[in-house]
């Protein structure tokens, strides 16, 4: 009988494939946004894991979350270097990891950061050891395996986060370390120390200031109410003298205590340098605006679908009609009636089975060349290849549509008479 069945769609083989592509093409939408929201959710939610506040210039609050935590969009400036030891002075605030952004090495971003970095993105060194010397760097593990860099070589960071910017030739990296993968931002990050960043770009600083205030204790504010980790001398000298002072582009923030999240964002807000961003806040945010869009793909879809559930049942009501006479000498020839209607019911499910499978493989594929031609989904780190909770369900849900559309069909050739069928087709 699945001879048959196949034989019967070969017969009418452009029906069965415009059947095949109408449903695919729905199948394809919806797998692709479950992919999306799917991924973009568990990774906004994974990558912004610890990081309660983000600090950093004035600006766009979604933009400042989206270029210091996911490393997906340009930067809003620079913040003065004293609002790290600012904020490390808060007896509210457990943690405060700078980032100095603004080059990259083919795509990648470079990030200046401390080694604190590493804990809160739950990164680890798989070989090599931290940046220790100028110019030492740490990379990812999808920069390692993109670039087939290994521990010792050099490279030079291009100026900005383009690609093609302009190269310092005057300051190459060295790779100490790479890091082993978490599935993370941190795989498609070089992390090296905010001193390489200020030298590369030609910043002054002191060679043993501690910019974030490591060793400071809560406890000896009245001993050193003014220690930012660089005198105000050498900044006003620096300045004078027309050469930058150091800066950082962004502090990811943890508090110690709930307190804190009520009275440290607006202290913040209130400087006139400084803006504070809710990852979580900004995340859902900008998820709402995806799900709108989203919803309404997601709607378009399952119509293109209940089209395609509507073709099969006509191709497959037609076709029974049309073939009444053969089934009924099946049916003289020895088939019972659950086999005739066995076959009727196939011929749908093996429609609905094409193209369930084509629009899996359309969908998958179509979001693995995106991936490789954007940028910002190639940042965000989506695997085009993997599966979502919801995609075996959905595929099930088509195979479901492929067989109802075909009952019908099926229920009228298990109920024919079959004398009246044969008198009919001699």
């Amino acid at each position: 009988m699945i001879g048959l069945t196949f034989a019967n769609l070969r017969d009418r083989a452009l029906t069965t494939a415009l059947n095949v592509v109408l449903l695919a093409t729905a199948v394809a939408m919806l797998v692709l946004m479950l992919a999306l929201s799917h991924q973009l959710g568990t990774r906004f939610e994974r990558d912004a894991k610890g990081v309660d506040l983000v600090v950093g210039a004035k600006g766009s609050p979604l933009q400042l979350v989206l270029s210091s935590v996911y490393n997906i969009d340009q930067p809003t400036g620079n913040i003065p270097l004293a609002s790290v030891a600012l904020l490390r002075r808060d007896p509210g605030i457990a943690r405060v990891v700078p980032l100095a952004l603004g080059d990259n090495f083919r795509g990648y971003r470079i990030v200046g950061t401390e080694p604190s970095y590493l804990a809160l993105r739950g990164a680890s060194l798989a070989s090599g050891r931290l940046w220790q010397a100028q110019g030492d760097a740490v990379i990812g593990a999808e920069v390692a395996r993109a670039t087939g860099a290994g521990v010792g070589q050099r490279f030079l960071g291009s100026h900005g986060l383009d690609a093609e910017g302009e190269a310092h030739d005057a300051h190459p990296f060295t790779i100490s370390g790479i890091l082993a993968p978490t599935g993370g931002v941190a795989d498609r990050l070089i992390l090296t120390s905010l001193e390489t960043v200020w030298d590369v770009h030609g910043i002054a600083h002191e060679e043993d200031q501690e910019p974030e205030d490591r060793h400071h204790d809560h406890h000896d504010d009245e001993d050193h109410p003014h220690h930012d980790g660089m005198s105000p001398d050498h900044d006003a000298a620096a300045e004078a003298a027309g050469v930058p002072v150091p800066e950082v582009t962004a502090l990811l923030v943890s508090y110690r205590n709930a307190a804190a999240a009520l009275r440290v964002p607006a202290s913040i807000n209130r400087q006139s340098a400084l803006q504070s961003a809710v990852p979580a806040i900004e995340a859902a945010r900008l998820l709402t605006l995806l799900g709108s869009g989203m919803a309404v793909a997601r709607a378009f879809g399952w119509l293109l679908a209940a089209l395609g559930g509507a073709a099969i049942f006509a191709a497959v009501l037609n076709a029974a009609r049309a073939r009444q006479g053969e089934l009924a000498l099946l049916r003289v020839m020895g088939a019972t009636r659950p086999q005739v209607f066995g076959t009727i019911l196939t011929e749908g499910l093996v429609i609905a089975a094409l193209a369930a499978l084509l629009g899996a493989v359309l969908a998958h594929g179509l979001l693995a060349l995106t991936a490789a031609r954007s940028d910002t989904l190639a940042e965000i780190g989506l695997d085009a290849w993997q599966l979502s909770p919801g995609e075996p369900a959905l595929l099930l849900a088509v195979l479901g549509i492929g067989l109802v559309a075909a009952l019908v069909p099926a229920i009228g050739v298990y109920r024919a008479d079959l004398a009246a069928t044969l008198s009919r087709a001699t």
